[in-house]
Formats: structure tokens, C-alpha cells, sequence
């Protein structure tokens, strides 16, 4: 579902800075070898995550779904020099390609890749986090906030993607949906919790930027 005309949002994308190239390379690959290609944060979106970590100068990052390693590459531009994300994600069969671009990016010391079940790994997890990047299994978005809020600094930032799910939050749910009943969840979850405040972007499939107060 397109959000804006495409001609206004390819206005917007031409009058966004251009991704590394090291980035155009990833992401052509992706497009072209990689199932589900949308999945992957792309040009503008990434743009903004690049802004966001250069304004947040993170020192602790987790992400939540690595996919091919774009976004990870994208928060890598505003990481401090002695700053390290975690990146999880279940699918094994994407190792090769991040492992080879984590590695082209010369980011092996400050990128940690894991791939397993993120509500295993993350309660194991030692790090207090300056910022936080959900983009996995819809199904799993409340228990993934209810994992990570104790591990995110006061002052600390949580980024959600795909909070407006190809326009599902405004229409009539479907008994069996269970994917937009969650993300519905978390939405109402993020604008009532009192610790927090918040502000749904209609970025792309909408980014939910959520501030621990």
C-alpha cells in the first residue's frame, strides 16, 4: 500500500541524500537474489535510521531483525567510536550475505550477529541500550517491548517498524488476523504506557519512534 502519490514520494526520495555505496550494493543485491525484498529498509528509510543514530550517538544498540543487514549498516553511520550494535534474527540462511557485508563495511568488531530466537537471546543479554530497532516477527511485538524495556536507558529510544502494516490498523480485522491484531496492540500499547512517549511516522510502512522517559 502506497501511503503518499509516488510521484511526491519519489520528490522526497530524489531530495534525500543518496546511501553509501557500499549500501546502493547491498540493497541492489538484496532486490535482485533475496526473497521479500520489501522487508529491507531501503534508501529513504535507511536515511532516516542513519540520521536518527547520528543524532542519538549511540553507544548500545539492538536490533531486533537483521534480514540482510541494511538497517544495522545504516545505525553503524552514528555508533560511537567505541560503540557496538547486537543484531538478531532467526534465518539462518541469510548469514553468508550479512556476515560478507558486515565485513566489506569493516564493522566485524562493532557489529555482533546472532542468529536464534530473539525471545530466547535477549533476556540473556547484559547491555543497558541507548537505542533499540524492531523489525521481526509482527506477532512477537508486545513481548519483544515488555523484554527490552528494562534494558533501555532512561532517555534511551525505541524505533518500530511496519506500525501501520500496509494500512491493516484502519480497517475491519479480520477474526484470523492475527499479525495486525498485534501490531493494534502495540500501537495503543506505545501511546498509553505512561513511561514513555511516542510518535507514529508515516514513514514507508510506518515507524513508531518511542522515547523512555
Amino acid at each position: 500500500m502506497e501511503f503518499i502519490d509516488q510521484k511526491l514520494d519519489d520528490y522526497v526520495c530524489s531530495h534525500t541524500s543518496d546511501e553509501p555505496e557500499l549500501l546502493y550494493e547491498l540493497n541492489r543485491e538484496t532486490n535482485l537474489n533475496i526473497l521479500y525484498p520489501r522487508m529491507l529498509s531501503g534508501h529513504f528509510q535507511g536515511r532516516f535510521l542513519s540520521m536518527i543514530s547520528k543524532m542519538i550517538r549511540p553507544k548500545n544498540v539492538l536490533e531486533i531483525g537483521t534480514y540482510t543487514g541494511y538497517s544495522s549498516l545504516c545505525i553503524l553511520e552514528g555508533l560511537v567510536g567505541n560503540g557496538k550494535i547486537t543484531t538478531i534474527d532467526c534465518n539462518e540462511e541469510l548469514e553468508d550475505i550479512v556476515r560478507d557485508y558486515i565485513e566489506k563495511a569493516k564493522a566485524t568488531e562493532k557489529i555482533e550477529y546472532r542468529i536464534g530466537d530473539a525471545m530466547q537471546i535477549i533476556p540473556s543479554l547484559q547491555e543497558e541500550y541507548d537505542l533499540i530497532f524492531i523489525d521481526a516477527d509482527k506477532e512477537n511485538y508486545v513481548n519483544y517491548y515488555h523484554l527490552v524495556f528494562d534494558k533501555l536507558k532512561a532517555g534511551g529510544f525505541i524505533i518500530t517498524d511496519n506500525v501501520l502494516w500496509s494500512g491493516k490498523v484502519i480497517k475491519n480485522l479480520k477474526p484470523d488476523d492475527l499479525d495486525t491484531k498485534i501490531i493494534l496492540e502495540f500501537n495503543n500499547l506505545m501511546k498509553n504506557d505512561p513511561r514513555v512517549e511516542t510518535i507514529l511516522l508515516p514513514i514507508r510502512d510506518g515507524l513508531m519512534l518511542t522515547r523512555k522517559l
